[in-house]
């Protein structure tokens, strides 16, 4: 089959096409021809430096997938051959998506949602599924709660919606360039961080401080949050924390650390919402995944208005 694989760890110029064997699914494994894939920060960092995460040039990555069953293990009891799926594989030790053909256990597999392409449906599985995480499993965000969200890229411009969705009324701290789009999706205040100070906009704003705060950004954000934060209020972050929490402790705070496990339940959550048109994938741009290094060198930037998202079964 055809892929884009890794020869080394490194900047963008290690991405090489080669034909390699295609993988043969295991008893309880779905073979699926990938149809589209995405660009995410771990993709990136994997790229890099990624023997954190068992991974051993040369090697395919890539940790989003929309495509259609191949073939089936034997002990498979949930899809068929030519079923539309979508799902984000395992990064530890595995083989990515930036290939024709990608296996996975079906137990992390979902159907596609049928109203969606499999480029709009690659957008979603890893970012929209760790925001669902976040905010309605770690976050617990109820109706008439306000949430204050970090960051309104991939993993924030789904989490805006899960958390309009639920009822919480959201604040987003972004870039200049997506505060419009961020107020379209659900926000009733998106704060431009480069020319505003988020703690003075809920202070002046509000009447009162957030009941939960989802960090994407990394850094002190999450401890800087603590002044506009409720007593007994929920913290989530899908990057490690840094600061000084000083007395943060006596305000009850939870601290939730967010790595997304492999599942499908939060697969079928999105669908649902994507069905009932209350949850919408947020793309900047689509490419072929030949151009997988110049997708990498976009994620790696800035200015982008949401995934950017790879063409996988027109490449070729």
């Amino acid at each position: 089959m055809d892929a884009m694989v890794i020869t080394e760890f490194g900047e963008t110029d290690v991405f090489e096409r080669r034909d390699v064997d295609r993988p043969e699914p295991g008893p309880t494994e779905l073979l699926v021809r990938v149809h589209a894939s995405s660009v995410n920060p771990v993709d990136c960092k994997i790229r890099q430096a990624g023997s954190w995460a068992g991974i051993s040039p040369p090697t395919i990555i890539g940790y989003d997938v929309s495509g259609v069953v191949e073939d089936v293990g034997e002990a498979v009891t949930d899809f068929g051959v030519g079923d539309e799926v979508f799902y984000t594989p395992e990064i530890f030790g595995e083989q990515g998506s930036y290939a024709e053909f990608q296996t996975a256990d079906e137990s992390i597999v979902a159907p596609k949602p049928e109203s969606l392409s499999h480029e709009e449906a690659a957008a979603l599985p890893l970012a929209a599924a760790t925001a669902w995480e976040a905010i309605v499993t770690r976050g617990d965000v109820t109706a008439g709660e306000t949430a204050l969200i970090h960051g309104a890229g991939g993993v924030g411009a789904h989490a805006v919606q899960i958390a309009d969705e639920s009822g919480a009324t959201v604040v987003a701290v972004t870039s200049p360039e997506t505060v419009d789009q961020t107020e379209e999706l659900g926000a009733v205040r998106a704060i431009d961080y480069e020319s505003e100070d988020f703690a003075d906009v809920i202070d002046s704003e509000f009447d009162e401080g957030v009941d939960l705060v989802f960090d994407t950004v990394g850094g002190e954000t999450l401890v800087d949050s603590t002044a506009v934060t409720n007593p007994h209020g929920r913290l989530v972050t899908i990057l490690e924390p840094e600061g000084e929490w000083g007395s943060a402790y006596q305000q009850n705070y939870t601290l939730e650390m967010c790595f997304l496990e492999r599942d499908r339940r939060p697969l079928d959550a999105l669908r649902r919402l994507v069905e009932a048109g209350r949850l919408e994938p947020v793309i900047d741009s689509v490419r072929p995944v030949t151009e997988v290094a110049q997708a990498h060198e976009l994620v790696e930037g800035s200015g982008l208005t949401g995934k950017v998202v790879l063409d996988v079964d027109g490449a070729w």
